[in-house]
C-alpha cells in the first residue's frame, strides 16, 4: 500500500536527482544545450506519481535549479507542462508507457517552447521567434524521455516499477 509519507519521499528523491545532475548530462542541440535529465525525472514522476504531483516535482526541480544559478526561467513551463502531460497521458491510457513519453515530448518540446517566447519577450526584454525553441526543446525531452522510459523499464524489470505502479491502481 503505497502511504503518503512513500509518496512524499518519491517525490523528494526524484527533486534531488533532478537538480543534482541538471547540468551534468548535456549534449549539443543546435543553438542551444540539450539537458534530459529532466526529462527523464518527469517521465519517471509521471508514471510513479499522479499528474499534479508530476507537476509539484518539476516546478521544484525547476525552482531549485534557478537558485542555484543551474537553470533558467524556460525551465519552469517546459518541465511543468512536460510532466503534467507525461502523468495525464500515462493515466489516460491506462498505464502505456509510450503515452507518458509522447506527453513529455509535446508537453516539453511544443507546448512548453511555446509558452517561454512570452517569458523571453516580456520578462527577459529579448526578442525571440515563435518557433525559435521548439527544436532544441523536442530535441532535449525526446532524449530524456527515451532514458526516462528506459529507465523505468529497467526498474520495471528488477520488481521495483511493478510494485510501486500496483499500489497505484
Amino acid at each position: 500500500m503505497k502511504t503518503r509519507t512513500h509518496v512524499l519521499v518519491l517525490m523528494a528523491v526524484l527533486v534531488a536527482i533532478g537538480t543534482a545532475t541538471a547540468g551534468t548530462l548535456w549534449f549539443p542541440a543546435g543553438l542551444a544545450k540539450a539537458y534530459p535529465m529532466q526529462h527523464a525525472i518527469n517521465v519517471l514522476a509521471g508514471v510513479f506519481l499522479s499528474p499534479a504531483q508530476a507537476l509539484t516535482v518539476a516546478f521544484a526541480i525547476a525552482l531549485l535549479r534557478n537558485l542555484l544559478g543551474l537553470g533558467t526561467l524556460m525551465a519552469f513551463p517546459g518541465s511543468m507542462v512536460g510532466a503534467l502531460l507525461a502523468g495525464l497521458a500515462f493515466h489516460w491510457s491506462d498505464g502505456k508507457l509510450v503515452a507518458a513519453l509522447a506527453g513529455e515530448v509535446i508537453g516539453t518540446g511544443i507546448l512548453g517552447a511555446l509558452l517561454s517566447v512570452p517569458i523571453v519577450r516580456f520578462v527577459l526584454g529579448q526578442e525571440a521567434a515563435i518557433f525559435f525553441f521548439i527544436p532544441p526543446f523536442v530535441i532535449s525531452s525526446g532524449a530524456g524521455a527515451l532514458l526516462g522510459g528506459a529507465l523505468a523499464l529497467a526498474l520495471n524489470r528488477v520488481g521495483i516499477a511493478s510494485s510501486f505502479l500496483e499500489s497505484q491502481r
